[in-house]
């Protein structure tokens, strides 16, 4: 699978951001894929293809880098500058690396399907966040 190469230091919240804060329940970069782990209470890395289902469904990108207890803050949905380049009018989705981000394409068989967004340029993704459920 062939991730988008995000450059942390470039994701950015666009106007329309609509952010919240908790606690890394891991190492997480800017621009990475993160869920709620409902038994810490804590982001961890999404996975598409992972064992835990909540793990296949992201709440969110990582907005800035933190270590496990440290405050981390997502976007759950608006605009982002992602710090990668991306196709215009291409979906983006949750890779089968933790935390990745992945074009439409690259999805393959045993992964869960979830959409994080739809490319508006070469670097603004609109997060609009829709878990499947269901295998490929």
């Amino acid at each position: 699978m062939t991730d988008i190469s995000i450059t942390a230091a470039n994701v950015l919240p666009g106007s329309d951001a609509r952010t919240e804060g908790g606690t890394a329940g891991a190492t997480v970069t800017a621009g990475q894929m993160v869920y709620l782990d409902t038994a810490t209470n804590t982001y961890k890395l999404a996975d598409s293809n992972s064992a835990t289902a909540d793990a296949r469904a992201p709440n969110g990108v990582a907005l800035h880098g933190a270590s496990a207890g440290q405050p981390l803050t997502i976007q759950k949905s608006g605009d982002i500058t992602i710090g990668g380049t991306l196709t215009p009018g291409v979906a983006y989705y949750l890779s089968d690396t933790p935390g990745g981000l992945c074009p439409v394409a690259d999805l393959s068989s045993g992964e869960y399907p979830c959409i994080i967004g739809i490319a508006k340029s070469t670097t603004v993704l609109d997060i609009s966040i829709q878990a499947s459920g269901v295998a490929l």
